[in-house]
């Protein structure tokens, strides 16, 4: 068996397992990765549960302060894990909660009644009572289906926050389509069993998946590429139940059918360069949300905790700072 020396001969055995585990289990060496980067975060992976329902987060710090308390919802097909690039630029003292969606990695995986808009909204609500984070007025984030579920929820649950922010939303009527969008019509409309381009299953449909969600490349390792894969292949029949529910009839303008019914301030961050959902979407928000806070990104696509995450951490930062003072002047008045 050959040895690993590094200079002055130490023999070094975890690089030799970390190689073999790199070209032999890449997923596996991935999911070490997470737990490391949420660790050097802070964050720690805990479980709740509903009844017989049970859901998987991980948190940073505790309830109280100033600030309020941050539940971020991820985006289709990903876990919460997604916002470890954005958390790295948040301050230290705020309190994070990161849930896994309905289905998605650590959280029950049950029917299509918990996978529409309206059925996580319901799973989401209650999450929020099972950790008490309802027990004063929090602040939620959402992107792209994350999104849409953040702004049914503060349609319908506006007491439990005192602020909300839609990072390319799902669920509206665009004026401008992506051809992603257009795509998905002529899928619809079609008879034969087609590949969905947000559900990959070779390495070169997750390549196209990745450049459709980013603007500018990622130059990713064909080993980290093949982990990617790895990971998500397993979950493809699930991803395509939770699919064909998001942009199915019931939960395809979910969020559009709901904007008459916010009423809590809003921000609204979005890449210019999104292929995924047309970036035309935040007019939408505003014409129907009029004080809400829009900010567009120069050079970033859909994924815009992976592409700018300290911007738009240092955008969220700011809008609940602004939403402090404003609360404060509003007290003042009173």
């Amino acid at each position: 068996m050959e040895l690993v020396m590094l200079s002055g001969g130490v023999l070094v055995v975890p690089v030799l397992a970390f190689i073999t585990s790199f070209l032999f289990w890449p997923g596996a060496i991935l999911k070490a990765y997470n737990w490391y980067w949420r660790r050097s975060l802070g964050l720690v992976v805990q479980y709740s549960h509903s009844g017989s329902y049970r859901f998987c987060y991980s948190s940073r710090g505790k309830p109280g302060g100033a600030a309020p308390s941050l539940l971020l919802l991820h985006g289709f097909s990903a876990t919460k894990d997604m916002w470890l690039p954005l958390i790295k630029y948040l301050p230290k003292n705020l309190h994070i909660v990161c849930v896994d969606m309905p289905g998605h990695e650590g959280t029950s995986r049950t029917g299509v009644e918990d996978y529409c808009i309206q059925g996580q909204v319901g799973r989401i609500h209650q999450f929020v009572q099972s950790i008490g984070l309802d027990k004063r007025p929090f602040h939620l984030i959402g992107a792209s289906m994350g999104g849409n579920v953040a702004g049914v929820y503060a349609a319908h649950h506006p007491t439990d926050l005192c602020s909300v922010t839609l990072i390319c939303p799902a669920g509206l009527v665009y004026p401008t389509e992506t051809k992603f969008i257009s795509r998905l019509r002529e899928l619809e409309n079609s008879e034969q069993e087609e590949s969905i381009p947000l559900i990959p299953s070779t390495p070169q449909e997750l390549e196209d998946m990745l450049s459709l969600c980013c603007y500018i490349p990622l130059k990713l390792h064909r080993q980290v590429l093949r982990g990617l894969l790895d990971n998500r292949i397993p979950n493809n029949s699930f991803y395509k139940e939770v699919f064909m529910e998001i942009v199915g009839e019931k939960s395809r303008h979910s969020l559009q059918e709901n904007l008459h019914l916010i009423k809590t301030p809003a921000q609204v961050i979005w890449g210019k360069e999104d292929q995924v959902v047309d970036v035309s979407g935040a007019t939408v928000l505003q014409a129907s949300l009029p004080h809400c806070q829009v900010d567009l990104l120069e050079d970033c696509g859909h994924s815009v905790s992976l592409e700018r995450p300290r911007k738009a951490a240092n955008l969220i930062v700011d809008f609940l700072s602004a939403q402090q003072v404003s609360g404060e002047n509003a007290k003042k008045l009173s």
